[in-house]
């Protein structure tokens, strides 16, 4: 004769609930300690009763199993976390690489008129700001190359002002060759010539 199945839904009665639960309460720890038996699983288990009553049991240490459930709950939480963190960067990535495409005049059919409005705006700010860097930037240059210029007529003005070098003078403006030669020797008179030649019986 096969068992009536019971449906499973509270049961009204008092009396009829405390006794199922005491029956029930003991069939699940002893399916606990069945299944540390024979597969090695570590179990905790804790169970109150409607009047706040603690029934317990646990394979080893309820504390011991109970710091290893937190711990593993909270690496639990960091993975999700940053699975949660990865997927948020992933999607980020993908806006900021649209907007990309978008400012370089890509992927615009989707866009409606508002939002063709907005980019047109927002290009239009950063052409503004592009050329205000741009004028700073070739204003700085064009002081930049006055300061040099000025510094080479400085020191362009220095070395005009440095005194001669007699040295320097004389390499660089001789002497000419017949006027040292003349200083130093001079050519004997036509009549002494003749006389030499005649002397030395030349013709």
């Amino acid at each position: 004769m096969t068992r009536k199945k019971i449906e499973i839904k509270k049961i009204d009665n008092i009396s009829s609930r405390q006794v199922t639960f005491s029956k029930r309460r003991k069939g699940l720890f002893k399916k606990a300690q069945e299944l540390n038996t024979l597969c090695d699983a570590e179990i905790a288990l804790i169970v109150f009763s409607t009047t706040n009553k603690l029934f317990q049991y646990a394979t080893s240490s309820m504390q011991r199993v109970i710091e290893k459930h937190n711990h593993y709950s909270e690496i639990h939480r960091s993975v999700e976390n940053s699975d949660q963190d990865y997927d948020m960067l992933c999607k980020k990535e993908e806006q900021k690489a649209l907007e990309l495409r978008q400012l370089n005049g890509e992927d615009l059919q989707g866009l409606t008129l508002k939002e063709l409005q907005k980019l047109e705006e927002q290009l239009q700010r950063g052409l503004t700001t592009a050329l205000k860097v741009k004028d700073e930037k070739i204003k700085l240059e064009i002081s930049n190359l006055k300061r040099k210029g000025v510094k080479l007529m400085e020191e362009n003005n220095n070395l005009k002002q440095m005194p001669s070098n007699p040295v320097n003078r004389q390499i660089h403006s001789p002497e000419p060759i017949g006027a040292s030669c003349s200083s130093s020797f001079q050519v004997p008179h036509q009549e002494h010539a003749i006389d030499t030649y005649i002397k030395l019986g030349l013709p």
